[in-house]
């Protein structure tokens, strides 16, 4: 189970408060890619979104719990069947939405306080202290969604230089760069989008060269050039999508139509690491479905599902 390369198991993400079981575990058959449930990891209430570290002594998971006291809960991917998560770190942010990991920190978007946490790693992956919280400012045009800053999605560039913050309140994404000893983010700049747009994720293209932004209150994805040498992201052209867009993935194909997931509100859409098929967390529908992409056309279709009440996210180990 020491390989950090593989990619035959399933994490999956629910909402405990709308009927989740928490961190449901599944097995992904190579050849078709269908998930088969092999267990439930019993963590944190609400692990909405969850993130793997592969750097460290073996891959761990790290889970937030997306609640008014919002917090991150680390576990052992080597034997998830047993596994029980470290009691978890509190970010001092309210309802972190999605986590990632940069250069030996957990950093947590947290939605409702309008911030972003850097909570420094230990060198068994567990999860310390917090060693900055970074305050958003700024607001838009919708008085119901964008009264204040909200931190939506937190995450590396591909060069691992910079970190970038989605604010779906302030239409923005801000830019920054991380110390490596004190884990504190500096200000590198900002950059604003239409009012109204709300932006709410951020998927970099596989050469690093372009980032693509998904508007959640304004249906639109927004490409960018993004520059590592600087720290700069120009938004050169924005194009309309259906409504109720709310997460997006980057092949390194080129897009060729769009298609129904199958089934209802799906926070989460990702790759499997081999980039061959796409995976749909559908909250509403309790379930996660897969879908081949024919090998012709590129057009993904429908190919199975498995029942996970009040699913929320995936990732793959």
């Amino acid at each position: 189970m020491g390989d950090d390369k593989r990619t035959d198991r399933a994490f999956i993400g629910s909402l405990t408060s709308s009927g989740g079981r928490g961190i449901v575990v599944a097995a992904v058959e190579p050849a078709t890619g269908a998930l088969t449930e092999i267990g439930v990891i019993n963590g944190p209430p609400d692990p909405s979104y969850l993130t793997v570290d592969h750097a460290g002594p073996g891959p761990v998971l790290y889970a937030v719990s997306e609640t008014a006291h919002g917090s991150v809960a680390a576990c052992d991917t080597q034997v998830p069947t047993l596994a029980r998560p470290a009691p978890p770190w509190p970010c001092e942010g309210i309802r972190p939405p999605i986590p990632s990991v940069v250069r030996g920190h957990s950093l947590t978007a947290n939605y409702a306080s309008g911030s972003v946490t850097v909570l420094p790693l230990a060198a068994d992956g567990g999860l310390r202290t917090a060693g900055d919280v970074r305050h958003c400012t700024g607001s838009g045009p919708d008085p119901a969604r964008q009264s204040g800053p909200h931190a939506h999605q937190v995450l590396p560039d591909p060069s691992g230089r910079w970190v970038l913050g989605v604010d779906l309140g302030a239409d923005k994404v801000w830019i920054f760069s991380l110390t490596a000893q004190e884990g504190r983010l500096v200000p590198n700049g900002e950059t604003s989008l239409p009012p109204g747009t709300g932006p709410r994720h951020l998927a970099f293209h596989p050469s690093g060269s372009h980032a693509y932004i998904l508007g959640e209150l304004d249906p639109t994805v927004t490409v960018c050039r993004w520059d590592a040498a600087t720290g700069a992201l120009e938004p050169v052209r924005t194009a309309p999508l259906f409504r109720d867009c709310t997460d997006e993935a980057v092949s390194p194909s080129a897009p060729v139509a769009s298609v129904p997931c199958g089934d209802r509100w799906p926070p989460d859409l990702v790759l499997h690491p081999s980039g061959t098929r796409p995976y749909a967390a559908n909250e509403r529908s309790g379930n996660v479905t897969w879908l081949d992409l024919d090998p012709a056309t590129g057009v993904p279709q429908r190919a199975g599902s498995l029942p996970v009440p009040a699913a929320s996210s995936i990732v793959f180990v």
